[in-house]
């Protein structure tokens, strides 16, 4: 079941404030009763688990009221944007189970741009300064004090004219020059005071090449890009509850420029802020997860312990368990620290559902059924899923040997241990009940290591005989059989980060020690958050899966089919326990 579709199934549940405010704007009559959205990532890193929730809200609400919603890459800082990170959005989007309906990029807009700040000039409301950045934030003054006027505020427009043309020259230095709207230096917000919207790069752009030297700043850009393309509700995370009054005025005089002054409240984008996804053991600034590319520390954007969107889905969680944990946290009006314990078991819930039971021995020791006769082999039948019954059955070999998990063995065994040890009885799942021997339970090699067991079994026990039915005291123990076991690499995830909130600790110890934000990091990266197991057993059912597979290791976890993996070289990944493990410490 896609995202999408999940999100028709929650028709009756409460509506969230976002939903309450569309409903109200459509009873009004606003926008002329039409929703619009857009998400709008930029395109200088690949998304993290903090974006599905903004794209569960923008196309989720566009959909559930008949609207649209586009994917628009705010691409106005060359400096860090590539394509690859354009196509890695476009992909992650998709998985999640969304389609745009169009896709516009912020510099299909640099020329009305343009237009509209050489107006702004021609009305006296923005002015070129050619101070340095250090003086023009001291200027700015303080949350209790005004601000101090430039000493260029007041420059001739034709000065103003000249000097923005020269800004895109490509000759001008940047930071030499830059463009400010003219408001208010005494305004309590503090972006208010002659904010800058046009600072000079000198960089090439990669859609638009050399044509651009000068390039407008975030705030200039968003609300004009929305009211442009008809967006009618611009929805975003809380930082922005500062930048809504400044997105109006913005539009305002966009709307203005263009003489569009009709019902000039009706028909408008309305910025809505609500809450980031925060998750605890979790740093998803895109700088820092650059940096952890770059340094080496992951293996890339999509090692399974990124909290990329990329990064998850190789690791086995599915758009629906995304989903699922989102709808559980919700949206609100203020930030929280969210348990990665809560994502774990939405996603263990949903993979519940969906994955394919297979038998796997991560420390594999061999047991030797002696009663059982050499050389033969049969074929048992072994369910496919228990919650899915059309999902079918498939076989599974049975051998006089087997492999078994090393601790499912003790030779000599504790008072509550029930599973197998000299004497004792357990069943194999899809098998039969064996029983361990007492006179001789196993081998040892020198260093007192088990390197066999040695059992026999009871042939009128096997699942589907009536003496299934027999009752013992042990446990049922899964198993591999020797005779087509396939090796494989199994990949143990743990948390990436030793402490719960890597962004506040990292704060600390650069305060502290004076260091650098990578520095800082390489100290609260867990050691332990790989384990790499080379010598494990799927049977044949589980190595013929196709990358991505979603799978249950029984009794073990849930698990999937690395990209990487490969005929000749297996690799499973562990996407979480069957049993939540997120304890702290």
């Amino acid at each position: 079941m896609a995202l999408t579709e999940q999100t028709e199934n929650a028709e009756k549940r409460s509506l969230n404030f976002i939903e309450q405010k569309i409903e109200a704007d459509l009873a009004a009559g606003k926008n002329g009763g039409k929703v619009q959205t857009r998400f709008p990532p930029e395109p200088n890193g690949y998304l993290h688990i903090g974006h599905a929730k903004a794209i569960a809200m923008d196309f989720g609400v566009a959909k559930r009221y008949g609207g649209i919603c586009n994917l628009r890459f705010d691409d106005t800082n060359p400096q860090k944007e590539d394509t690859e990170y354009i196509e890695s959005i476009e992909q992650d989007i998709k998985w999640l189970g969304y389609e745009w309906a169009n896709v516009y990029y912020a510099s299909d807009y640099f020329q009305q741009l343009w237009d509209f700040a050489v107006w702004l000039i021609k009305q006296g409301r923005a002015y070129v300064d050619e101070q340095s950045a250090e003086v023009i934030a001291q200027q700015k003054g303080t949350t209790t004090s005004p601000g101090t006027n430039s000493p260029y505020r007041d420059r001739p427009i034709e000065e103003n004219l000249r000097l923005f043309e020269y800004m895109n020259s490509g000759e001008c230095e940047p930071g030499t020059l830059v463009l400010r709207a003219k408001i208010d230096m005494a305004h309590p917000n503090m972006l208010f005071r002659d904010p800058l919207i046009y600072r000079v790069l000198n960089i090439p752009h990669i859609r638009t090449g050399n044509k651009w030297n000068a390039y407008p700043m975030y705030d200039f850009t968003h609300g004009q890009s929305d009211y442009l393309e008809g967006v009618t509700h611009s929805l975003c995370t809380l930082e922005f509850v500062e930048h809504r009054p400044l997105y109006d005025l913005f539009v305002t005089w966009m709307k203005e420029w263009r003489g569009e002054t009709d019902n000039i409240e009706d028909n408008r984008p309305r910025q809505t802020e609500f809450n980031k996804l925060n998750l605890s053991y979790t740093l998803m600034s895109k700088r820092n997860l650059l940096a952890l590319v770059n340094e080496g520390m992951v293996s890339g954007w999509d090692d399974p312990r990124m909290p990329t969107i990329c990064g998850f889905r190789r690791r086995g969680y599915s758009p629906e368990s995304i989903q699922k944990f989102i709808d559980k946290i919700g949206y609100t009006t203020y930030d929280a620290l969210n348990e990665m314990a809560l994502l774990e078991s939405a996603v263990r819930e949903d993979l519940n559902t969906r994955a394919t039971r297979v038998s796997a021995v991560l420390d594999p020791v061999k047991v030797i059924i002696t009663n059982y006769p050499e050389g033969k082999t049969e074929q048992l039948t072994a369910v496919n899923n228990p919650e899915c019954e059309a999902e079918g059955t498939h076989t599974i070999e049975f051998s006089r040997e087997l492999w078994i998990e090393r601790d499912d063995f003790q030779q000599e065994a504790e008072k509550k241990f029930m599973r197998l040890a000299p004497g004792k009885e357990v069943r194999l799942k899809n098998a039969y009940i064996i029983q361990c021997s007492e006179e001789h339970p196993c081998d040892v090699d020198q260093n007192g290591k088990v390197t066999c067991i040695y059992c026999t079994y009871d042939p009128e026990t096997r699942s589907g005989l009536p003496g299934a039915d027999r009752k013992i005291k042990g446990k049922t123990l899964h198993w591999v059989s020797c005779h087509d076991a396939v090796p494989a690499e199994v990949r143990l995830y743990d948390r990436l980060w030793k402490v719960e909130n890597p962004r506040d600790e990292m704060a600390a110890i650069r305060d502290a020690q004076q260091c650098d934000a990578v520095t800082a990091m390489k100290q609260m990266i867990n050691p332990d958050s790989l384990t790499v197991l080379n010598n494990c057993y799927v049977e044949p059912y589980a190595a013929k899966m196709a990358p991505l597979s979603y799978l249950q290791f029984q009794r073990i976890g849930y698990f999937n089919v690395d990209t990487t993996s490969t005929a000749s070289h297996l690799v499973f990944n562990k996407t979480v326990g069957l049993k939540d493990t997120w304890k702290k410490n």
